[in-house]
């Protein structure tokens, strides 16, 4: 996890020395609608039934708010914030640049999920600059389903397939809930944190985290935890966290809304 922020600090160009490839790999999905942060990858996203005069959502990972990391059990909600995202294009090209209005929800808490609220709707977003937000499924995800993470900080997308899903997560004092592991082509690194899991042209889930070093449950290290309490380390394994729980949390305003029936995320 922290070195997914940490990493972000290498340059593209000794990225693309390290993993021998072009940072825009070529996969079945594109870069529109995704988004560089400073130190993350980002996407906007759009629940299927909010309308496009509703405000733009981008969402990324809760260990890449600006606030620094939420600690465990603390969920953050509509907190002011004047962010600015750098919009890609299809090829990964600079489309404009995005500015939050709030963070509408934050979180390390059974999930790792931030959602920014922005000054633009969708319907401006794509007058402006041509771009539709990518869409949540409300659907679990399927194991064995292909998927690209795609990374709007490094302009690369990783390709892949859902290995399956672990019970509990633990990484230092942070646990995620039915978290998803990928095969091992998707060997994310540092600045990934945040991209988007595609699947089938939807939104799936949010890249977050991998065993770095074989360690077991430490940060940059997560062990996985069944129901039985075994404790399983997988090194050089990355993960995600699911987001199709999202959609019934949003207003059609986009105003986070814990309360609201089916609506699961952590509350503060």
């Amino acid at each position: 996890m922290t070195r997914r922020l940490l990493g972000a600090l290498l340059t593209a160009a000794t990225a693309t020395v390290l993993l021998g490839t072009t940072p825009a790999s070529a996969a079945a999905a594109n870069f529109a609608g995704t988004v560089a942060l400073s130190n993350c990858s980002g996407s906007v996203v759009k629940p299927a039934a909010t309308p496009d005069s509703a405000p733009a959502l981008v969402m990324s990972n809760g260990h890449c708010l600006e606030t620094g990391f939420p600690g465990p059990g603390q969920v953050i909600t509509n907190r002011t914030s004047s962010r600015t995202f750098t919009l890609l294009n299809a090829s990964g090209g600079n489309a404009g640049t995005l500015r939050a209005k709030k963070i509408v929800y934050g979180t390390m808490t059974d999930t790792d999920v931030s959602l920014y609220q922005l000054t633009t709707t969708y319907a401006q977003i794509k007058s402006s600059y041509g771009i539709s937000p990518l869409e949540l499924s409300n659907a679990h995800p399927s194991a064995g389903a292909a998927i690209d993470v795609v990374s709007g900080y490094w302009k690369r997308i990783y390709s892949c397939n859902v290995d399956g899903f672990v019970y509990r997560l633990k990484e230092g004092s942070w646990t995620w809930k039915d978290s998803i592991r990928y095969t091992s082509a998707c060997q994310t690194i540092g600045g990934t944190s945040g991209s988007p899991i595609v699947s089938g042209g939807k939104v799936v889930g949010v890249n977050n985290t991998g065993n770095e070093d074989g360690a077991r449950c430490t940060e940059n290290n997560p062990c996985e935890v069944d129901q039985a309490g075994n404790v399983t380390v997988h090194y050089k394994t990355n993960y995600g966290q699911e987001t199709y729980g999202i959609p019934a949390c949003l207003t059609a305003a986009n105003e986070i809304a814990l309360t609201q029936a089916g609506c699961t995320l952590p509350r503060p």
